[in-house]
């Protein structure tokens, strides 16, 4: 049985969506189309998911695991055997999505390459999510979010000025291209509704990482090659000490500006022309930005935050284990519990859209390996006997066969 069927119907219900991808650009995206009402089958080969095997102070399964593939069903097969491929091709002929993020030499082998596929379902939205494309030099290479955050100069512009580039942590690369794989996919589910086609969805890290850059990436005729892209407002706009903690102000509007000299103390400064706007404050970096931490050293930054009020935009710097229970994120609904066959009950996050009329299903939990695999045969109309020859031919996995070598 689908865990979500018993739940309020979301905008994509009645999408049965196949997630044959690893990591997290394509499962994540995957999950956000099971937030909003997809079926999604998730479908690993022997060894797992790899990241059901990165580090985690959880003992039963990865911490990342969990928060990328919620509300998915789980079934192993090794697309390597004829048998287990043939259970593929049945689930293609019944499915509207599939999702992969193999290099591009390896889905023909496999026999799953949108060529292959296409005859099977005409109406299958085939989505590929690459490292760097579907052409070029380097459309067969290995594509990670941090190897593409450092070769797009992400990295460069991350760093201090005269320092080494520093890595953006949080995959940010990757949870980009999430949306990216769920936004076409919506687009090309809404366009198969007019045309009755399916078509191929490409989405590269690569792209990724280049349209979180759109900003910078404007190169005017007659501009040198190393013009000035850094956006950052000579450091008035950024994170700052406080006598207890580290408060985040955005001040780079008039009025912004204006109250945040009123708040700390520096009614001067707001009225003095050499300041008067975000190009001027920067170039007096280095006069005005002493002056503001020493005001700020008279409170916590907790203490600045709730001073500020709604008149600057501004954040204390806090852990992300304070978010589960900030009064915010409750009421937005933003955590749940779930229940998990191993892990047992944990608080995670929910809910990264909301729709009026038709919410969506509750979340559940990310799948054991393998877990689901014999109820979604039985749907696929497999006997008992067929299952078990299956099982028996390790084309179909349970938990126990997952190789970890």
């Amino acid at each position: 049985m689908n865990p979500s069927a018993s739940h309020a119907a979301g905008p994509l219900a009645g999408v049965r969506v196949l997630d044959l991808s690893a990591y997290i650009a394509g499962p994540y995206g995957c999950a956000l189309l099971a937030d909003q009402g997809a079926d999604v089958i998730k479908i690993e080969p022997p060894t797992g998911d790899n990241l059901r095997k990165y580090p985690s102070t959880l003992e039963a399964e990865s911490r990342a695991f969990l928060g990328v593939n919620r509300s998915k069903r789980g079934i192993a097969l090794d697309l390597k055997l004829p048998e287990a491929h043939a259970v593929l091709l049945d689930l293609v002929r019944g499915a509207d999505v599939l999702v992969h993020n193999f290099r591009p030499t390896v889905p023909a082998r496999l026999g799953i390459a949108y060529e292959q596929l296409r005859e099977v379902n005409p109406r299958l939205v085939y989505c590929a999510v690459t490292g760097y494309g579907e052409s070029g030099p380097l459309k067969d290479k290995a594509g990670y979010d941090q190897v593409l955050q450092t070769m797009t100069g992400m990295c460069t512009l991350q760093g201090k000025r005269g320092g080494p580039p520093e890595i953006i942590y949080g995959s940010v690369v990757d949870y980009y291209a999430a949306a990216l794989v769920a936004a076409g996919v919506a687009s090309a589910l809404y366009e198969r509704e007019r045309s009755g086609e399916g078509q191929y969805v490409g989405v590269s890290l690569l792209r990724s990482a280049l349209t979180m850059q759109s900003a910078r990436l404007v190169w005017a005729d007659g501009e040198p090659e190393h013009v000035g892209r850094d956006m950052r407002s000579g450091g008035i706009t950024g994170i700052h000490p406080t006598r207890d903690g580290y408060l985040y102000i955005s001040a780079n509007t008039p009025h912004f500006w204006q109250a945040l000299c009123e708040k700390v103390g520096l009614q001067e400064l707001a009225t003095d022309e050499r300041y008067d706007s975000v190009r001027k404050r920067a170039l007096h970096h280095e006069e005005i930005v002493p002056r503001l931490h020493e005001a700020l050293q008279a409170h916590s930054a907790l203490e600045w935050e709730a001073h500020f009020g709604e008149a600057v935009p501004c954040a204390a710097a806090r852990t992300v284990e304070d978010m589960f229970d900030h009064p915010q994120v409750q009421a937005e609904g933003l955590v749940t519990e779930y229940e998990h066959p191993v892990v047992g009950r944990y608080r995670g996050f929910t809910g990264p859209l909301k729709y009026g009329r038709t919410p969506g299903p509750a979340p559940f939990a990310a799948p054991l390996f393998g877990q689901h695999g014999d109820a979604v045969m039985h749907e696929l109309g497999y006997s008992a006997g067929e299952i078990e020859e299956l099982h028996a031919q390790h084309a179909l996995l349970h938990g126990d066969d997952i190789d970890t070598h």
